[in-house]
């Protein structure tokens, strides 16, 4: 059991790495494509690539569901992807302005946002969570915030999508308890590519030329990202318990700086290395009492 646990954390940090480096893709598609349109493509391929998997991956022995009501079933699904579609358009309008590494710190400051939100529908929240909160908070001054108090607009973009990733994980954590996660995803992907091409229709123009340039990055976006990494974490997380699970997940982040120095070039200063540490470490801190459930916000 022992083996079986390492495999599963090396798993998972590889779909960590896949996640993260999502970020990327996301930032190059952005040079050739409108947000919307980036998105529209991506969530019909992430879906797509999903479908397999429903025959591969059947519904674990013991696992109980709601009797199926097609209704419910298609309502549920259609809402997390309302969810999605607010959290995935922020990220990507977000990305054009700010840098991969500051969208993926940023991005994952939603499992803060869970438990705070959680009180609304009357969830107990620990002491820790509310430090774990300050620790991001104070993070994200030193990585946004110049020192003449000026705060980047894509990153302000960029933590409204969190706060929506947020909504939809409560939304999913509800849903999964009732329905088959992966048949639930495939309809909230479809509804969100939807949702993302009609925006496109009314609001960017598409160019076939455009999305021919964007090819790579949209692929690694949809089929690698959303196809190659919900088989990692499905296969990773059988053998591993839900909190180390979650923290290891959460190391995309550092993925998504280490990608967009590598690949994009970007840089980062002490000032800002010191708010990302402060967020990764409020991030750990958060996941460690709760058994959140993991979902994909690149």
């Amino acid at each position: 059991m022992k083996g079986k646990t390492i495999q599963s954390s090396l798993i998972l940090l590889l779909t960590a790495a896949v996640w993260g480096f999502a970020f990327v893709a996301q930032r190059m598609g952005m040079e050739h494509i409108g947000p919307f349109t980036f998105n529209a493509i991506r969530f019909f391929l992430g879906a797509i690539s999903l479908l397999p998997l429903i025959r591969l991956l059947p519904d674990a022995k013991g696992t109980t569901y709601k009797p199926h009501n097609t209704r419910h079933f298609y309502l549920w699904g259609i809402l997390t992807g309302i969810a999605l579609f607010a959290g995935s358009s922020f990220q990507q309008i977000g990305i054009v302005y700010t840098t991969a590494g500051n969208a993926g710190f940023i991005t994952g400051l939603y499992v803060i946002f869970v438990p705070i939100l959680g009180l609304f529908l009357k969830h107990k929240t620990s002491p820790v969570v509310w430090f774990a909160a300050l620790m991001a908070v104070v993070g994200m001054y030193f990585l946004s915030v110049t020192e003449d108090f000026n705060i980047n607009y894509g990153d302000i973009l960029v933590l409204i999508s969190a706060v929506f990733f947020a909504v939809h994980v409560l939304v999913i954590g509800h849903v999964t308890g009732m329905y088959n996660a992966l048949k639930i995803s495939v309809v909230q992907f479809f509804t969100c590519g939807l949702m993302s091409a009609t925006a496109a229709l009314l609001f960017e123009t598409i160019s076939l030329d455009g999305i021919e340039q964007a090819l790579v990055p949209i692929l690694y976006g949809g089929l690698v990202s959303v196809g190659v990494g919900y088989t990692l974490q499905v296969v990773g997380q059988k053998y591993a318990k839900p909190a180390p699970a979650a923290i290891i997940l959460s190391t995309e982040a550092v993925f998504a700086v280490i990608g967009g120095v590598w690949i994009l070039h970007e840089t980062l200063d002490n000032r800002a290395l010191f708010g990302c540490c402060l967020m990764l470490a409020g991030m750990i801190l958060a996941q460690i009492p709760f058994r959140l459930r993991k979902v994909n916000a690149s």
